[in-house]
């Protein structure tokens, strides 16, 4: 298959969206947690979660065109807090349900069986099933106008992972976790670890940390 941006352009709405989100790969599958300023909770499915830095800890994610109401953004933007929870190979069923388009007021937590927990007297609700679990103020809210989409930038103010998930160098073994990932917009994968390697240098042979 050969495209040129124009037969891209040509292709059914959703047919596209599909392809194109699959073919720049295997990404994290997050579910963002916010709360309304008048107390309601908000649940909603992320591919597009990236690292931004790590001093400040700054995370990233794409929030589409906001000229409909998007119950997590307004969350976001009127309290300034959000959680980033990494979505388990148990729970990706019940997580892409959060995708659905759910009335303001209702909980997807409720509606998707997923049992949210508060952690830290943070404003902004966690789920529980998670295993990792982090907290983020808002940082910059970053327009696209390409195609009218937002990058938000968070800083990490909380972050769980547990401790034996976590080497001793720092790296955080997200397969032992049962971390998922997805590809698209609904292809739920779990990770196997294959190789990791030491830092690389010019002319030094790479070492081989696992398996």
């Amino acid at each position: 298959m050969l495209l040129t941006g124009e037969d891209i352009g040509a292709l059914e709405k959703r047919y596209r969206g599909r392809f194109i989100n699959a073919v720049t790969g295997v990404k994290s599958a997050s579910l963002i947690g916010t709360k309304s300023k008048g107390g309601d909770e908000n649940l909603a499915l992320f591919s597009s979660v990236v690292h931004i830095g790590a001093h400040p800890p700054l995370i990233g994610f794409v929030m589409r065109p906001v000229h409909v109401e998007r119950h997590t953004y307004k969350n976001i933007v009127s309290t300034g807090h959000y959680t980033i929870n990494g979505v388990t190979d148990r729970m990706h069923e019940r997580a892409h349900q959060t995708s659905a388009k759910y009335p303001a007021g209702t909980s997807e937590f409720e509606a998707c069986g997923i049992e949210k927990v508060y952690l830290e007297k943070f404003s902004a609700p966690f789920c529980a099933e998670s295993a990792v679990k982090i907290g983020c103020v808002l940082e910059d809210d970053i327009a696209i106008p390409a195609n009218n989409t937002r990058l938000i930038v968070g800083r990490i103010v909380l972050l769980s992972v547990p401790g034996q998930y976590v080497h001793a160098d720092g790296y955080v073994d997200l397969a032992a976790a049962s971390v998922a990932a997805i590809t698209g917009l609904d292809g739920y994968h779990s990770l196997n670890p294959v190789k990791r390697y030491s830092h690389a240098e010019p002319e030094k042979k790479l070492k081989q940390t696992f398996p």
